[in-house]
């Protein structure tokens, strides 16, 4: 049996749970879990916000843990390897996609807090191609929420050729934005941190912001304007997107990662002038994901992260509903 933490309904507080996993598949390694990271995506689910959820519902997609049964048909993972798990749990293998190596976007992939149980709980059950091993120099106390908010704002670099000499601007300096200016500052671009907040223009240089501008300011805005060549918007408002594709230059680009609440409403007419681009993309696929921890490994990334233990997992989601997370969370396994 596997202990876990579950909701009963969309208002109730999590609550000791325990299931059966039942038997595993030959594709499939359970997991220890070690420590699990706590995501808005965690809260939404809670909360039914995107009405898929299934109660018991048991929260937690940014797992890190060791391998503590593997099936039969599993070659490259063994007992007790250091490994960490994100939204995805599994995908067909053999569709287009798959194979293209963009398992990320197959249309049957299954999601590992949708329809089945996450990792707040001893266990969790994955297909081995997205249990990803961490490397032996990373710390794995606080690599959990590099497996969803990480792989979210690291898949568009390598999805849309950002180039080290680009000047790049991140739109919401919080859980996934503090985590992109650190990788585009690695990466070797001039970054621009859009905040309203002029208490945060301090701490986006510390995590590597060369520029903050004022999102509320029109001259700063205007400052900028034409000069960007990619816009990451990390956030989960909604803003002045025409003024936003403005800053762009010629053939830039505005890529949301961050699911604003409003359909996005541009003009067509300046954006060809400029042939920019709107686009959108969902985390990433196993061997990017691989990349980005080896990435983080080698620029020492870390995401800035606050301790709970799992037993106070609903502090720890009240926290985060309160916005007094800085700037992600992460719960030690003690159940």
């Amino acid at each position: 049996m596997i202990r876990a933490l579950a909701a009963k309904s969309q208002t109730s507080a999590l609550v000791p749970f325990e299931f059966d996993p039942g038997t595993l598949r030959p594709d499939q390694v359970d997991i220890k879990v070690e420590s699990c990271g706590v995501c808005h995506s965690d809260l939404s689910m809670k909360k039914n916000d995107w009405g898929m959820t299934a109660y018991p519902f048991v929260p937690g997609h940014e797992v890190i843990g060791t391998i503590s049964a593997i099936g039969g048909e599993v070659r490259h993972l063994k007992l007790g390897e250091h490994v960490g798990l994100g939204w995805f749990s599994g995908s067909y293998l053999t569709c287009n996609f798959c194979l293209g190596g963009d398992q990320n976007l197959c249309k049957t992939s299954e999601q590992t807090i949708v329809g089945r149980y996450g990792g707040f709980a001893s266990h969790v059950r994955t297909q081995a191609l997205w249990a990803t091993p961490i490397p032996a120099a990373m710390d794995a106390a606080s690599a959990g929420p590099l497996l969803c908010g990480g792989i979210t704002v690291f898949n568009p670099l390598t999805q849309f050729d950002v180039k080290p000499f680009h000047r790049v601007g991140v739109i919401g300096i919080g859980g996934l934005g503090h985590l992109a200016l650190q990788f585009l500052n690695a990466w070797g671009c001039e970054v621009s941190a859009f905040t309203s907040s002029s208490g945060k223009a301090d701490e986006a240089k510390k995590l590597g912001a060369h520029k903050v501008v004022d999102s509320k300011s029109d001259a700063e805005m205007a400052a900028i304007a034409g000069s960007l060549n990619f816009i990451l918007s990390t956030a989960n408002a909604d803003l002045n997107w025409g003024q936003l594709v403005g800053c762009l230059a010629p053939k830039g680009r505005l890529h949301f990662v961050g699911a604003v609440p409003s359909p996005v409403s541009l003009q067509v007419f300046p954006m060809s002038v400029s042939q920019a681009s709107i686009s959108a993309s969902p985390l990433g696929s196993p061997s990017t994901t691989r990349t980005m921890l080896g990435f983080c490994t080698r620029h020492n990334i870390k995401p800035a992260v606050e301790y709970f233990p799992m037993s106070k997992a609903n502090e720890a989601l009240e926290h985060l509903d309160a916005g007094k997370a800085r700037f992600r969370i992460v719960l030690k396994n003690d159940l």
